[in-house]
């Protein structure tokens, strides 16, 4: 959506006249039809009086369409397997640089035996279960409610030493 259009959108959700906004704005109804229908384009001067008026921040209708905040219903979550025990990953939603997935880990299952490595930086968050966590010389018990962090390049290795499944919430960064 571009911004004329975004700009008539709030404005008739917020049930907001063209003339209530020239009123508030100094602007002329002849030059908000055009920025509505994109024949012209508002300097962000402009842009900011319009964003004003709107009550909604000069930034939010900066926002290229893929920036906007995105929805992902809970059975609507794109469903993977990783690793060589196939463990169930639920991808919860991505920007452009960073990605949060769901992992269940059952009993004795883990990312794998040998210790990967890949771009980005990891945040963990160990949802329900016991599981064993590894990076180099580092390698702790993690419980319920635990976080860690790492950096992606290292080698690293998760395992379920627990007796039910465990689920990992993780959240990774990587530059374009």
């Amino acid at each position: 959506m571009n911004i004329g259009a975004m700009i008539r959108s709030i404005r008739k959700r917020k049930n907001i006249t063209i003339a209530e906004i020239c009123k508030e704005t100094g602007l002329s109804q002849g030059f908000m039809s055009q920025v509505e229908t994109n024949k012209t384009s508002p300097s962000i001067n402009t842009l900011e009086h319009i964003a004003q008026t709107l009550q909604v921040p000069l930034s939010y209708l900066l926002l290229q369409q893929e920036e906007r905040m995105t929805v992902i219903r809970k059975e609507e979550r794109e469903l993977t397997s990783s690793g060589p025990d196939q463990l169930k990953v639920s991808h919860l939603g991505h920007t452009s640089n960073m990605r949060m997935m769901l992992v269940e880990v059952p009993p004795g299952t883990s990312t794998g035996e040998v210790p990967i490595a890949h771009q980005g930086e990891e945040v963990h968050l160990v949802v329900k279960g016991t599981i064993y966590a590894e990076q180099g010389e580092d390698q702790f018990e993690l419980h319920e409610g635990d976080s860690f962090s790492w950096n992606a390049s290292v080698p690293h290795r998760v395992k379920n030493i627990g007796e039910d499944t465990a689920i990992v919430l993780i959240s990774v960064y990587k530059e374009k």
